[in-house]
């Protein structure tokens, strides 16, 4: 009988275990977390990439994968046209993003982390599409 039941209870465990993406609802449909950054890295600017970041954060630690794809895509605008102090300048607001939350425990202070590096990079988008004379999407 004790067996039986040690049985039943590493079926549920084996499981839950074998299936580790986890899904999660973002503009109203089931998504993984690696769908959400595939949706983010097609958006079209990157002001519709971090929209999507907004509307489908997790306040944890999922967010870091999603605030790297908002910040690919939004480097596309701006990141090849820097001189070597942009660059510069870029790398340590990035830093202070890094340091910001560094001290901290739990999975929410990589979210913070995750946002604040990619509003960074917005910002460098639209400063950068501003001066080329064309309005962020």
């Amino acid at each position: 009988m004790l067996s039986k039941s040690c049985l039943a209870a590493l079926a549920i465990v084996l499981s839950v275990a074998a299936h580790p993406a986890r899904a999660m609802v973002c503009m109203d449909k089931s998504m993984t977390l690696d769908e959400v950054a595939d949706t983010i890295s097609a958006q079209k600017s990157c002001e519709s990439a971090m929209k999507v970041f907004r509307d489908c954060e997790l306040t944890a630690s999922g967010d870091v994968e999603l605030g790297a794809a908002v910040e690919k895509k939004c480097e596309a605008d701006f990141k090849p046209g820097l001189n070597a102090a942009e660059r510069q300048a870029y790398k340590r607001e990035m830093r202070v993003c890094d340091g910001k939350y560094r001290n901290k425990s739990g999975t929410m202070y990589l979210s913070f982390m995750a946002f604040c590096r990619a509003e960074v990079a917005q910002r460098y988008s639209q400063r950068a599409l501003k001066a080329a004379g064309r309005k962020a999407r």
